[in-house]
């Protein structure tokens, strides 16, 4: 058994290599086929330059992708197969004595690492292709700051959560699973409490909106919508990007409504009014609390299947890890969650289509309540503002876009004036 599952791992991984590059390569190739002509939808309002301009962004961040895919599979056969996880869980267990703690801290270790080789990645994205493209306005230092706000929150909130979940699968018996997950929503609904108030502003100011007539457009579509919320708030996003959006965040009272300064700027009240109505309507149709229910629905799945795997000596013999009993909790928990994506990577395309099922009805809920014709017009801009390619090639569109294509989005936007 242990042989199979580990020639299966090594075929899995293998073709979700493959896959992954082929996306990326056929992605570029159908952009770059499309380049020199702009779709008939936009050709009024998107000039071939700016068109041009997207292929050769999208072309750019989907080539930086290539080196990341390789050693990310790499680095993965080194911790499995290569004796990587071997050799931290040894150097820890010297150290600490108690299974919680060295667990954690092997962890933690595994995570830093891959965080750590992330970084030249992400600097890489920010001050060569988003600089290059005009869209980084974000200092070298501001990076850094961020980086290292984004560590202290991951101890922070993170160390807790993994002792407290580590904690349940040693003490709590044969339905530990059923336990962890119980803390694992609690955890997710309390990150979602504190963000807007207490995360958020940590990485960008948020001033309440002082236009006048804009707020009392806005109240008026919040009071058509039967939405409260506690209050309007404009995020200097122009601070790090040029790149503009706009979002409510949180639940209950905690509920905010944000527009990045950038979006301000570049849309008409009423295509700004389009804009919210949009994500009004992901409100209206309950669309986060539909994907909160059907995420924590698929976590049980994960950590029963988990409970069942951690018992198993061929899982971790199979990916090339000693244990001498079982269970191994704080292995068999960091197994799980470096090879699990592995496993589901074709499964992707069934969150594209839910999540875009969604954007489809929050736009025509944003064409019955404000315009569909305002929508698109705002739609347009954000493509010409943030450089989004018209023509994504279908299939790569499929496994990795949340969002319907463009052209599609406005035919359907289009029907809804009909």
């Amino acid at each position: 058994m242990m042989q199979s599952f580990t020639l299966i791992f090594i075929v899995v991984l293998s073709l979700t290599t493959v896959i992954q590059m082929w996306l990326s390569s056929r992605h570029i190739r159908h952009v770059r086929a499309h380049q020199n002509t702009v779709p008939q939808e936009f050709s009024d309002q998107i000039s071939l330059a700016e068109h041009r301009k997207a292929a050769d962004y999208t072309c750019a961040k989907t080539r930086a992708g290539y080196p990341g895919i390789i050693l990310h599979a790499g680095i993965l056969l080194t911790l499995t197969l290569g004796g990587g996880l071997n050799g931290i869980n040894s150097f820890w267990s010297d150290w600490l004595s108690d299974p919680i703690f060295s667990g954690m801290a092997l962890i933690m270790s595994v995570f830093l690492i891959m965080g750590l080789i992330e970084i030249p990645f992400s600097y890489y994205r920010t001050f060569v292709i988003e600089e290059q493209f005009g869209f980084n306005k974000m200092s070298v230092g501001m990076f850094f700051a961020d980086l290292i706000k984004q560590g202290l929150l991951m101890v922070l909130f993170g160390a807790p959560l993994l002792f407290c979940i580590l904690w349940l699968m040693e003490k709590t018996g044969e339905h530990w699973w059923l336990y962890a997950w119980a803390a694992w929503m609690i955890f997710n609904l309390f990150l979602l409490a504190i963000f807007p108030t207490w995360i958020a502003p940590l990485f960008n100011r948020f001033t309440p909106l002082e236009d006048a007539s804009l707020k009392t457009r806005i109240e008026q579509l919040l009071n058509k919508c039967g939405f409260k919320s506690s209050g309007l708030f404009v995020m200097d996003g122009s601070r790090r990007s040029k790149h503009g959006n706009a979002y409510f965040t949180g639940f209950g009272k905690t509920k905010r409504i944000v527009f990045f300064d950038t979006l301000l700027t570049s849309l008409e009240p009423q295509e700004i009014e389009a804009v919210l109505a949009h994500e009004l309507g992901h409100f209206k149709h309950r669309h986060v609390i539909k994907r909160i229910a059907a995420s924590f629905i698929m976590s049980l799945v994960f950590f029963w299947l988990l409970g069942f795997l951690m018992n198993q000596s061929w899982f971790y013999e199979g990916l090339g890890v000693s244990v001498t009993t079982l269970p191994n909790t704080a292995m068999a928990l960091l197994l799980f969650f470096l090879v699990m994506p592995v496993f589901t990577f074709l499964f992707h395309p069934i969150s594209s289509i839910y999540s875009r099922k969604h954007e489809f009805e929050a736009d025509a809920y944003a064409a019955k309540n404000a315009s569909a014709n305002d929508l698109i017009s705002a739609l347009v801009k954000l493509y010409q503002d943030n450089a989004s390619t018209l023509t994504p090639d279908p299939l790569h569109s499929t496994f990795y876009d949340s969002h319907p294509p463009a052209v599609s989005r406005v035919a359907h936007l289009q029907n809804q004036t009909q």
